[in-house]
This record gives C-alpha cells, sequence and structure tokens, in this order.
C-alpha cells in the first residue's frame, strides 16, 4: 500500500480533507477559474490552435495532476512559453489542413506526457539541474518578448508570419499600411483597460471599502470583463463584417476522446520538440512548486512531479488538448487566494468544464484582438532584464550565456534559443569545473587552520607546498590538476613534499584516479613525495579498492595539521615520521 501511495499523492492529502479545507479550495478555484477561461482561449490562439482546444487542455489535466502531483497549490494548464514552443513545433511541420494541425498538437501533449513519465519513473528529476538559473531566466525574458511580439499582429489585425523577433517586426512594418482602425481600437482599449486592472483596480475597491476577498476576485475578472465588453461591442455593431478577426464558433460540450497518431515520421519531426517543451515545462513547473511549498513549509517531490505534470500531459492528449504545465500567475493567483490541496484544481476543471457546456456560443464575436492582449499583459510579466544586471556584476561568463541565450531566442526563434540554452547550461558547467579552483594554502598562526597565502598571512615550510582543491576530479579537470601541480613544483627546486588537500573533493573518477597515479609517478622521479590530506570516506573506500594507495609514494593524513606537524623537520622524502598514516586515515 504504502508502495502505492508513493506514486499516488493523492491518498496522503486526502486522509485530512474536511469541510473547511474544501471551502477554501473552492474559493481558489472560482477565482483561478475567472482568469482561467479567457487565459485558455488566449494560448491557444499563441499556440495556433483553435480556442476550444485552449479549454479542453485545462479540464482533464488538472484532474490528472490532484491525483499524481505533490504541489498544493500549482495550477497546470496551458501556458505561455509552452504554447509558443507548440506553435513553433507544429509550425516547423508545414501542415494547411486544420485537422491534422490538431492531430499534431495531440500527438505533441502524448510525446511530452510520455517523456515525463519516463524520467519520473526513472527518477531523473535531477536532470533539470543542468539548465542553469541564470540561462533558463534569460530565455523566459526573451520568449515574453517573442510573445509579445507576435500578438502584435492581431492588435492590428494585420498578416504577419515568422517564428523570431526580426522576421515579426519586418512582417509588421510591411503590412502596417493595412492596419484595420476598428481593431487597433479594440485591441489598444484592452491593453489599457488590462494594465490598468493588474495595477489599479484592486486598489481602487479597497478604496471604495470593498473586502479584501472580493476586490481581488474581481481585479482577477478583469479579463473576463474585457472579454464581455468586447464581445458586446462587437456584436452590436456588426464589427466582424468590418474586417475585425472574431473567435467565431466554439463547438459546445466536454472534450472529445482524442488519440495520438502513430505515424512513425510524425513522431520523429516532433521529437526533440516535445523533449524541449517536457524540460521547459518541468524546470518551470517545479520552479514555481517549490517557490510556494516553502512559504508553508511543505515539500514537494521532483520526481513525483514529473510523473504528476506526465499525466497531465498524457490526459491533454486523450482528451483533445495540447501541452500543459504548472504556470507561474496562475498558481500564485491559486496559492493567494487560500488553495489548500490539489482538489483545487480538479474543482477549477469542473468550473472549466461548464464553462465548455454553456458559454462557448457566447464567445462567437469575441475579438482576437482582446485575446491577444490578454497574452500580452500576461507575458510581459516575465520580462526581467534585470538579470542581465546582476549578471553582469556577480560573473561574466554567466553574463555571456544570459545574453547569448536572449539573443539567439530573439534572432532565431524559440527552439534555437531553448536549444541554445542547454547546451550552454551544460558547456557552463564544465567550463566552470574543468578548471577547479586551487588554492596554496599555510598554516594560520596560532590556530590549526589552514588559509590561501594570497590571501591570509600565514606560515609556509620551504620544502613542502600544500595545494588545497576546491572541486571534485574527474575527466575534464584531472589534468588541468596535473599541470598545476607540476607547473608549481618546476617553480621551486627545493621542494620535497606536495601535500593534496581534498575536503572539498567529492568523487574521483576512473580518468582522475590515472591522473593521480601518473603524477605521483612522475613527482616521484624529481625526488617528491605526494601525500593526501582531509581525504572524504567515501573518496577513500574508491581509493582503497585500487592500487593507487600501495603506490603512492607519501601517506595520507586525517587533516591537514596532522600533516604539518609530521612534514615540517622532515626534509628527504621517505622518512619514517608518521608512516602509521598512510592509506588508511579518511574523514
Amino acid at each position: 500500500m504504502q508502495r502505492i501511495a508513493r506514486y499516488l499523492p493523492i491518498l496522503e492529502w486526502a486522509k485530512t480533507y474536511n469541510r473547511d479545507t474544501a471551502v477554501s479550495d473552492g474559493v481558489a478555484a472560482v477565482i483561478v477559474t475567472i482568469m482561467l477561461i479567457p487565459q485558455s482561449l488566449a494560448y491557444a490562439l499563441l499556440a495556433g490552435l483553435p480556442a476550444e482546444m485552449g479549454l479542453y487542455a485545462s479540464i482533464l489535466p488538472l484532474v490528472a495532476y490532484a491525483i499524481f502531483g505533490t504541489s498544493r497549490a500549482l495550477a497546470v494548464g496551458p501556458v505561455a512559453v509552452v504554447s509558443l514552443m507548440t506553435a513553433a513545433a507544429i509550425g516547423n511541420l508545414g501542415l494547411s489542413d486544420p485537422a491534422q494541425v490538431v492531430l499534431a498538437a495531440v500527438t505533441l501533449a502524448f510525446m511530452s506526457g510520455a517523456i515525463l513519465l519516463a524520467m519520473g519513473v526513472l527518477k531523473l528529476g535531477f536532470l533539470a539541474n543542468f539548465l542553469s538559473h541564470p540561462v533558463i531566466a534569460g530565455f523566459i525574458t526573451a520568449s515574453g518578448l517573442l510573445i509579445a511580439a507576435s500578438q502584435l499582429k492581431h492588435i492590428f489585425g494585420i498578416e504577419v508570419h515568422g517564428h523570431s523577433l526580426p522576421q515579426i517586426l519586418e512582417d509588421i512594418w510591411a503590412h502596417l499600411g493595412d492596419t484595420n482602425l476598428f481593431t487597433l481600437v479594440i485591441g489598444v482599449s484592452a491593453l489599457g483597460f488590462l494594465f490598468w486592472v493588474r495595477k489599479g483596480l484592486k486598489p481602487l475597491l479597497l478604496a471604495k471599502g470593498l473586502g479584501r476577498r472580493m476586490a481581488d476576485i474581481l481585479a482577477k475578472a478583469g479579463p473576463v470583463g474585457a472579454v464581455a465588453v468586447t464581445i458586446l461591442i462587437t456584436w452590436v455593431f456588426g464589427l466582424a463584417n468590418a474586417g475585425v478577426k472574431i473567435v467565431g464558433e466554439v463547438p459546445m460540450g466536454l472534450p472529445p476522446l482524442s488519440a495520438p497518431s502513430l505515424d512513425p515520421s510524425l513522431w520523429s519531426q516532433l521529437f526533440l520538440s516535445a523533449l524541449l517543451i517536457s524540460i521547459i515545462g518541468f524546470v518551470e513547473s517545479v520552479s514555481v512548486a517549490q517557490t510556494l511549498a516553502a512559504k508553508k513549509r511543505q515539500r514537494i517531490d521532483p520526481d513525483q512531479e514529473l510523473i504528476g505534470l506526465g499525466a497531465s500531459n498524457v490526459a491533454a492528449a486523450v482528451s483533445g488538448g495540447y501541452p500543459v504545465t504548472g504556470g507561474f500567475a496562475r498558481s500564485v493567483v491559486n496559492f493567494d487566494a487560500g488553495a489548500e490541496t490539489p482538489a483545487a484544481g480538479a474543482l477549477t476543471a469542473i468550473g472549466i468544464g461548464l464553462a465548455a457546456l454553456f458559454l462557448t456560443p457566447l464567445l462567437y464575436f469575441l475579438p482576437k484582438a482582446t485575446l491577444a492582449a490578454t497574452i500580452i499583459v500576461a507575458v510581459l510579466s516575465l520580462v526581467d532584464f534585470s538579470i542581465l544586471k546582476k549578471a553582469w556584476g556577480y560573473s561574466k561568463v554567466d553574463f555571456a550565456a544570459v545574453a547569448a541565450t536572449i539573443v539567439l531566442t530573439l534572432g532565431f526563434g524559440v527552439e534555437t534559443g531553448v536549444s541554445a540554452g542547454v547546451i550552454l547550461s551544460i558547456a557552463l558547467h564544465l567550463y566552470k569545473t574543468s578548471r577547479p579552483h586551487v588554492a596554496e594554502v599555510g598554516l594560520v598562526p596560532g590556530t590549526q587552520h589552514f588559509r590561501n597565502i594570497l590571501r591570509h598571512k600565514v606560515e609556509t615550510l620551504d620544502h613542502v607546498v600544500t595545494l588545497r582543491v576546491d572541486e571534485s576530479l574527474y575527466f575534464a579537470n584531472a589534468r588541468f590538476l596535473e599541470e598545476y601541480v607540476l607547473n608549481r613544483v618546476a617553480e621551486d627546486k627545493g621542494l620535497r613534499h606536495v601535500v593534496l588537500m581534498f575536503p572539498a573533493v567529492n568523487e574521483v573518477d576512473m580518468s582522475a584516479l590515472e591522473t593521480l597515479e601518473e603524477l605521483n609517478r612522475r613527482l616521484s622521479d624529481m625526488g617528491i613525495t605526494l601525500h593526501l590530506t582531509e581525504v572524504k570516506g567515501p573518496v577513500m573506500d574508491r581509493l582503497q579498492r585500487s592500487h593507487f594507495l600501495d603506490e603512492l609514494t607519501g601517506e595520507v593524513f586525517l587533516c591537514q595539521f596532522d600533516a604539518w606537524q609530521s612534514l615540517r623537520n622532515r626534509v628527504q622524502p621517505g622518512a619514517p615520521e608518521g608512516a602509521e598514516h598512510k592509506g588508511l586515515v579518511a574523514e
């Protein structure tokens, strides 16, 4: 039973579910439903899909996450970045048949779900750590700008194509003369209203004496108000006949059962996109979930989150939706509205289902410009260029990675940008660890502590050099350490002992072991003894399973101070003092 509960977190939180919790979840569900209806329609538009697919992707996936997810506040559904990536992935297929486009979106959701489920079962959640935060921040900032720019065509009522910022801006400029004035007025008015609602409506309502909870609900309902008013204006004045593009007929009813394509060629074309969507969606979702969980001293399980998100995407695929993940703004609203358990998501799904059953005929005259305004206002909150300033002040390498990600995403499109982000994150890690920090240390007078000779006033021994290695040793950096040690030895002909301090070395792989063996031989040929200090237990366990300790010319000391006392009067290598330490002592 415990093994089953490991994969079904609902069995844990359902045991303490009560009426008060249900009320809190219900209130949060009402607020999120109000917010999610226009967002779902808008993000489907962004993905280049029929509007109803946004609603479909906001029903069954939420139920699946409530069963399998571990976050109490994460709100799953269509999000801006994943919608843009979906549009790019399907756009690369060159499909013209709407039915084939829908099938491709369903297949993409299923593939993303399968990838996430496989990663969850294999406990591969740690792979998300290879995407550095600065690179992800740069990608999201660039994606926000790209999304906002892509929606300007709906604000102006013109035809624009392209997946990169230069292409989009060039097309907008070329077709600016075709702007539909009615569309422009609706779009700009909706933008102005939504920006005001986001910043000014709640304080105004509070100043008028309205309760905080009701003011919050009305502020979150701003997009619904924009939708309702522009639908009414478009219908009353017949603006659809004046060139204002509208959503048109949205099928009424619950999501239909659907199945992904089994065409191997389509799967091969979509695989990379599905993988990138899975990784980016998971990173974005887990970041939000961990942040919100920490505020209530709760915890999430990243590996189980993979399963929860995977199940949500499979649920989207079998119910006519497209790829989903946890949304930042939506989850924060869910948290602030008082959601106590994932049941809030299931209740939200009921609200969206009711909207799909009864409200879709009212959406016929909804201007696409209104949905575009909703997207623009939502995604501009993702744009944060302060990461460039922070990275520049802290690390020029991180700055270069962030800047490159932003430039590549804007210049070549979202898939190139996210691929570059993954590669840059891994390359950044390899670069930093391939040149480990090595400090020559000495004894701080009157203590047993050893510090960097360049930073502190310390005592050193003429015939001994102690080098502290501040990184695990593996194939990419072992030769660097060897060259560093040999260069240091070459500078001082009086050296007789080299001590390597390993307090920060958590791993020594086979390549690094061979390098240490070679270093030991080369130093021995030069008449220099090699010693190790402060070797951690797991590292020592591995070293003892090799021949290295048998061949080591020096000793392994428990701590650096022991080595200092043993070696300070020992000028000739191989002296017997302290030999009882050899190969036996580790932390």
